[in-house]
């Protein structure tokens, strides 16, 4: 079974189980969405909607909040030191469809509990031989880092002299 909906001006086809990008809508992960706006309904027998059919909505479960990467809108008005520039990130959510539904039903899942962040375990305390805490190593410089550093140890060259020439005693 297949369903048309439409959120966010955009119409998409999805199916149960489809993991699809639409614009921002309201809900925490783990919560379910409804889309009402369904335009058809297909499987067995299509149903088309004169807009949308009536009692047909879409559940599904959002995944993910997020942004999509940035859109840069450069605008430049040559020789008249004339320039803007403006980001854009598009904000997207993840969503999970989990059912199509007909006839005013309602979803038969819930939104799932919010997960506890997990505790750092405590380990076991260290043997009297070892150190309580242990230092990790110093990370090495990378080799253009330790080239800069070799020639800055380096002393500063002296201008070269230049030959002394012999003084005339006059003229004869």
């Amino acid at each position: 079974m297949f369903a048309v909906i439409r959120t966010g001006g955009k119409q998409y086809r999805v199916a149960a189980e489809d993991v699809i990008k639409v614009d921002k809508v309201r809900g925490n992960p783990g919560e379910i969405v409804q889309f009402g706006e369904v335009l058809v309904v297909g499987g067995d027998s299509i149903t088309l909607g004169q807009p949308t059919i009536s009692g047909a909505s879409v559940a599904a479960e959002v995944l993910e909040q997020g942004r999509g990467p940035k859109i840069i809108a450069f605008k430049k008005r040559r020789r008249k030191n004339s320039r803007r520039k403006r980001g854009h990130r598009q904000e997207f959510t993840l969503v999970r469809v989990t059912e199509i539904l007909t006839d005013g039903a309602k979803p038969s899942q819930t939104a799932r509990p919010k997960r506890e962040p997990k505790k750092p375990v405590a380990t076991a305390p260290a043997e009297a031989g070892e150190p309580a805490e242990a230092k990790p190593p110093k990370p090495k410089a990378h080799p253009k880092t330790r080239a800069r550093a070799e020639t800055a140890k380096k002393p500063p060259k002296a201008p070269a002299k230049k030959p002394s020439k012999p003084k005339s005693e006059g003229k004869d």
